[in-house]
C-alpha cells in the first residue's frame, strides 16, 4: 500500500484527489495538509510514502515545504502537482528534490500511475511540464555547458537523452529507435552518469542545459 500526503490549499482540490486516490486498491491517504507549514509537520508524523504536493501555498510554499520534508526524510518522495501558469516554481522545486512534475489537468488514471511510479523510484511528469522545467532551467538558471566542458556521448546516447527531453517513456523511446526497454534503461542509467543527474527529470534538465554535443 503506498501511503500518500496530500498537500494544497484548496479543499475541493484536496477532496478531489482524496476520492480519486482511495479508489485506488494500492494507495492509501494517510493525510492531508493545506499549508507548507503543515506539510511539513504531518509528513514528519505520518512518514508517508508520496508527498502529491501544490506548490502555490500562502505562508510556507510548496517549493520550501519540499526541501524541509525531504531534509528530514530523503525517503519520502514529493510529486509536485502544477498548473499552466506556474512556471517560475519548477526550476527551484526540482532544486528542491522533486522527484516529478504532473500538471493539475492530467487524466485521473495518469495521476494514479505517477503516484505508483513516484513510489516505486521513477520520475513521473506530464511532457508539457518537464519541457517547461527545461526552459526555465535555461532561460533563468543555468547557462549552457561550453565546448571546453563538454560530455562524452555515444550517437544512441544522443537519440535517447533527445527523446527523454521530448518527455518520452522507456517504452516509447524502444518503440521510436527499435531498440528493447533494457536497453533503453541502460542507457538512461548511463546518461543519468555521464551527467550527474539524480533521476530522470534531472537528466531532461541536463539536455537543455548542455545541448547535445556531437558524437566523436
Amino acid at each position: 500500500m503506498i501511503r500518500t500526503l496530500l498537500v494544497d490549499d484548496q479543499h475541493l482540490v484536496r477532496a478531489g484527489l482524496r476520492m480519486l486516490c482511495s479508489a485506488a486498491p494500492d494507495i492509501e491517504v494517510v493525510g492531508e495538509a493545506e499549508t507548507g507549514g503543515q506539510a511539513v509537520a504531518v509528513a514528519g508524523r505520518l512518514l508517508p510514502d508520496v508527498v502529491l504536493m501544490d506548490l502555490h501555498m500562502p505562508g510556507v510554499d510548496g517549493i520550501t515545504a519540499t526541501r524541509r520534508i525531504l531534509a528530514a526524510r530523503p525517503a519520502v518522495r514529493v510529486l509536485v502537482l502544477t498548473t499552466f501558469d506556474d512556471d517560475e516554481h519548477l526550476f527551484p522545486a526540482l532544486e528542491a528534490g522533486a522527484c516529478g512534475f504532473l500538471a493539475k489537468d492530467t487524466a485521473p488514471e495518469k495521476l494514479l500511475d505517477g503516484v505508483r511510479a513516484a513510489a516505486g523510484g521513477e520520475s513521473p511528469f506530464s511532457p508539457d511540464v518537464l519541457r517547461r522545467v527545461v526552459r526555465q532551467a535555461v532561460t533563468a538558471h543555468a547557462p549552457p555547458r561550453t565546448a571546453a566542458d563538454p560530455v562524452p556521448l555515444t550517437g544512441r546516447e544522443r537519440e535517447v537523452l533527445t527523446l527523454v527531453a521530448a518527455g518520452r517513456s522507456n517504452a516509447e523511446i524502444a518503440e521510436e529507435l527499435h531498440i528493447g526497454i533494457t536497453t533503453v534503461k541502460t542507457h538512461v542509467t548511463n546518461l543519468m552518469a555521464k551527467t550527474a543527474s539524480r533521476n530522470r527529470v534531472h537528466l531532461a534538465v541536463s539536455y537543455g542545459r548542455f545541448g547535445v554535443p556531437p558524437a566523436g
